[in-house]
């Protein structure tokens, strides 16, 4: 990702902090291995929709992303290799969720939602107000909660 993302650090650091925050979610989380490393490809490639949607509409957005992503993400996924065609689905399907909102039984999904929270919070400075709601809407895995609270809630 850091070759396809070349010349954008901005986009290289928002994929390796997410990928962090989701393995380090996951981990505490006690997803097996392989729902690990789905979820951690997943994490690398959920973001490239922006540059196919930029191109090809001038503008990106959270949708546009889940839109455009998956079919770049397959063909990246497909390009590296090892990939198992369940394992590619699976992965695909996270990219076309990952700005979809709603409290999800998923466990990968749950975390990949949290991961770019904790990222996109930070970067786009959230304020307090919108840390709470987030907090209070779309946070639901115990390790996902330490880690915002330790991060922006230090109050508590």
């Amino acid at each position: 990702m850091i070759n396809y993302d070349n010349g954008d650090p901005k986009r290289i650091q928002h994929t390796t902090k997410v990928h962090a925050y989701a393995s380090l979610i996951g981990i505490g989380e006690g997803l097996d291995e392989e729902t690990l490393f789905i979820l951690e490809s997943a994490t690398l490639v959920h973001d490239v929709g922006i540059r196919a949607s930029e191109k090809k509409y001038g503008h990106q957005n959270g949708k546009l992303q889940e839109q455009e992503g998956p079919a770049v993400a397959r063909n990246l996924l497909t390009h590296i290799g090892g990939y198992t065609e369940e394992q590619m689905e699976r992965i695909c399907w996270l990219v076309a969720h990952h700005h979809t909102y709603h409290a999800s039984e998923d466990l990968d999904y749950q975390i990949l939602i949290e991961a770019d929270f904790l990222v996109n919070l930070y970067e786009d400075n959230g304020s307090d107000d919108a840390i709470r709601a987030v907090r209070n809407d779309i946070f639901r895995t115990e390790s996902g909660l330490k880690i915002l609270d330790d991060m922006f809630l230090t109050d508590k």
